[in-house]
Protein backbone atom coordinates (compact mmCIF):
# COMPACT_ATOMS: atom_id res chain seq x y z
CA UNK A 1 0.00 0.00 0.00
CA UNK A 2 1.39 3.86 -0.77
CA UNK A 3 1.14 6.30 2.16
CA UNK A 4 -2.51 7.96 1.85
CA UNK A 5 -2.67 11.40 1.02
CA UNK A 6 -4.32 14.28 3.58
CA UNK A 7 -8.11 13.30 1.49
CA UNK A 8 -7.63 9.49 3.11
CA UNK A 9 -11.45 9.00 4.19
CA UNK A 10 -10.67 6.12 6.28
CA UNK A 11 -8.02 7.66 8.54
CA UNK A 12 -10.84 8.72 11.28
CA UNK A 13 -12.02 5.02 11.39
CA UNK A 14 -8.53 3.56 11.53
CA UNK A 15 -7.44 5.88 14.39
CA UNK A 16 -10.17 4.57 15.82
CA UNK A 17 -9.95 0.98 15.46
CA UNK A 18 -6.09 1.31 16.66
CA UNK A 19 -6.82 3.15 19.61
CA UNK A 20 -9.87 0.70 20.60
CA UNK A 21 -7.16 -2.67 19.66
CA UNK A 22 -4.17 -1.25 21.40
CA UNK A 23 -6.40 0.31 24.44
CA UNK A 24 -6.06 -3.09 26.24
CA UNK A 25 -3.59 -4.89 24.16
CA UNK A 26 -4.31 -8.87 24.78
CA UNK A 27 -1.95 -11.58 25.19
CA UNK A 28 -1.46 -14.38 22.83
CA UNK A 29 -3.75 -16.89 24.72
CA UNK A 30 -6.58 -14.07 25.01
CA UNK A 31 -6.14 -12.97 21.59
CA UNK A 32 -6.52 -16.49 20.35
CA UNK A 33 -9.26 -17.25 22.70
CA UNK A 34 -11.61 -14.70 20.53
CA UNK A 35 -10.07 -14.45 16.81
CA UNK A 36 -8.44 -17.84 16.09
CA UNK A 37 -5.04 -18.04 14.52
CA UNK A 38 -2.69 -15.53 15.70
CA UNK A 39 1.13 -15.00 14.30
CA UNK A 40 3.92 -13.00 16.10
CA UNK A 41 6.30 -10.93 13.70
CA UNK A 42 8.59 -14.22 13.24
CA UNK A 43 5.99 -16.73 12.02
CA UNK A 44 4.06 -13.97 10.04
CA UNK A 45 7.68 -13.40 8.53
CA UNK A 46 7.51 -16.92 8.00
CA UNK A 47 4.09 -17.36 6.40
CA UNK A 48 3.12 -14.00 4.69
CA UNK A 49 5.56 -11.13 2.65
CA UNK A 50 4.51 -8.31 3.84
CA UNK A 51 3.14 -5.84 0.90
CA UNK A 52 2.39 -2.62 3.24
CA UNK A 53 1.32 -1.00 6.80
CA UNK A 54 -1.79 1.64 7.43
CA UNK A 55 -2.50 0.50 10.66
CA UNK A 56 -4.30 -1.06 12.34
CA UNK A 57 -4.06 -3.02 9.06
CA UNK A 58 -1.23 -4.89 7.33
CA UNK A 59 -1.50 -5.61 3.07
CA UNK A 60 0.24 -9.88 2.55
CA UNK A 61 0.69 -11.90 0.42
CA UNK A 62 0.93 -15.86 1.51
CA UNK A 63 3.62 -17.66 1.12
CA UNK A 64 1.76 -20.89 0.56
CA UNK A 65 -0.31 -20.29 -2.67
CA UNK A 66 0.02 -16.79 -2.94
CA UNK A 67 -2.83 -15.19 -1.99
CA UNK A 68 -3.09 -11.35 -1.23
CA UNK A 69 -5.03 -10.21 1.71
CA UNK A 70 -5.27 -7.93 4.80
CA UNK A 71 -4.74 -8.63 8.75
CA UNK A 72 -5.23 -6.79 11.41
CA UNK A 73 -2.24 -6.25 14.26
CA UNK A 74 -2.11 -4.41 17.89
CA UNK A 75 1.23 -3.09 18.67
CA UNK A 76 2.41 -4.39 21.91
CA UNK A 77 2.59 -7.02 22.12
CA UNK A 78 2.68 -7.34 18.61
CA UNK A 79 0.69 -9.64 17.05
CA UNK A 80 -1.39 -10.11 13.88
CA UNK A 81 -4.46 -12.09 12.93
CA UNK A 82 -7.76 -12.47 10.95
CA UNK A 83 -5.78 -13.18 7.13
CA UNK A 84 -8.81 -12.37 4.61
CA UNK A 85 -8.43 -12.29 1.46
CA UNK A 86 -8.58 -9.36 -1.05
Amino acid sequence: MDRMDSNDITEPIRRAMVEKINSIPSEREVLEASVGQVWDTEELQEDFEVKGFMAPFIAVRRKSDGADGVMLFQHMPRFYWGFTRS
